[in-house]
């Protein structure tokens, strides 16, 4: 029995985000997993910014393992969009 909550062997061969601890952010197609979300990723590009200077950046790393303890968030790349903060737009108008 897998003690993963779902099954990621409906995402290989395709392309997933993954969300690592540290604020990183990778997105490339999964090749491979095991029961402790250790996940190999091939055409990897690294997505990070600096919310102070504003624009994200990235960075081409071919194929990677991402250690399953660092993992955070796995969601599938298709349908994947992300959207402002809305609790940051309330505080702000509060101020």
């Amino acid at each position: 029995m897998s003690s993963q909550t779902f099954d990621l062997g409906m995402y290989i061969d395709k392309e997933v985000r993954v969300k690592l601890y540290g604020g990183r952010e990778v997105s490339g197609i999964l090749k491979g997993y095991d029961k402790y979300s250790n996940l190999v990723l091939d055409q990897t590009v690294e997505t990070f910014s600096n919310e102070e200077d504003g624009p994200s950046e990235s960075r081409t790393l071919g194929v990677t393992v991402c250690h399953g303890t660092t993992v955070q968030v796995i969601a599938p790349a298709l349908g994947y969009e992300e959207i402002e903060n809305p609790f940051i737009a309330k505080e702000e108008a509060a101020i």
